[in-house]
């Protein structure tokens, strides 16, 4: 049975949230700096950017632990306080969740180390530290695993059996990033993508990040083509691309755009929309809004 239905039967299209990283940047988070610390050090600013997507209509908040493995921390000198930067994260979305009757997804984003052969990393080792990262996820009272803007399939493998091992009774949601020709940066196809992930017991597989809407939607085209009845679909594509403007860059999708890319996403079958890279609380409300219009 696929654990997630239960939680968005009445809600389908479900509705995440958008950007934490990009969003942190505008407000003040230094190139190269880690986000994670903010969960900590800036916790009112945290709370406040999950209460802005909350109240723009978002049904999940996402987590602010994208690079919060031991090695993305280690490249802080933070690695030895992954599972404490974990728990502040999901404490701090649980709170701003029960205000507005939303949910919480704990975010594991790749460990920024190359499996063997390619690299030095074991999957026994990458398994390790997301275990011990939803060691402190699930410890904050997260809802569901999103496992999000993969390449690897096998670094995707660890990141499942740590859920399997430390949070057997949550719902799992894979995203891979397809920014290269219509594939990972690891050679992975939409179509296989699926194909192999729906064995490994996830309850929904899809894409997030890339190169904007309208490739996005083909990406899901292909997806929703090749997918299992049980198995749903989630899409969180950057809004547009990033311009440069003046001393910054800015992405080119307006809260507008991403509306319609949300209703052609509900046309193709997509169960769960959101955006990434970019995104705003404006364009989430503008999403949201389209959805109810």
């Amino acid at each position: 049975m696929n654990r997630l239905s239960p939680l968005i039967a009445d809600r389908e299209p479900v509705l995440f949230d958008g950007a934490m990283g990009t969003l942190l940047q505008l407000r003040g988070l230094d190139d190269g700096g880690a986000g994670e610390l903010w969960n900590v050090d800036h916790a009112d600013e945290i709370s406040k950017i999950h209460d802005e997507y909350a109240a723009a209509g978002a049904r999940f908040l996402t987590t602010n632990t994208f690079g919060g493995t031991s090695p993305r921390l280690g490249l802080q000198g933070s690695a030895d306080r992954v599972e404490e930067l974990s728990e502040a994260a999901a404490r701090l979305a649980r709170a701003v969740a029960e205000r507005h009757g939303a949910l919480v997804a704990g975010d594991l984003g790749p460990t920024g180390e190359l499996l063997a052969p390619m690299g030095t990393m074991t999957g026994s080792e990458a398994q390790a530290f997301f275990e011990e990262q939803l060691t402190g996820l699930v410890a904050g009272g997260i809802d569901v695993v999103l496992i999000e803007t993969m390449s690897d399939l096998g670094e995707v493998e660890a990141a499942v059996n740590a859920a399997a091992s430390v949070a057997p009774s949550l719902p799992v949601l894979v995203t891979l990033s397809f920014d290269t020709n219509l594939h990972t940066m690891m050679g992975v196809s939409p179509e296989v993508a699926v194909k192999t992930l729906a064995d490994t017991g996830v309850d929904a597989v899809g894409a997030n990040c890339g190169r904007g809407p309208s490739e996005m939607e083909t990406i899901m085209e292909q997806m929703a083509s090749a997918r299992s009845d049980d198995l749903l679909l989630i899409a969180q594509s950057n809004a547009g691309l990033p311009q440069l403007v003046g001393d910054r860059f800015e992405y080119d999708a307006p809260p507008e755009l991403m509306a319609q890319h949300a209703l052609r996403l509900r046309e193709i079958g997509v169960d769960v929309i959101g955006s990434c890279c970019g995104s705003t609380p404006e364009h989430v409300q503008a999403m949201h809004d389209a959805f109810i219009g």
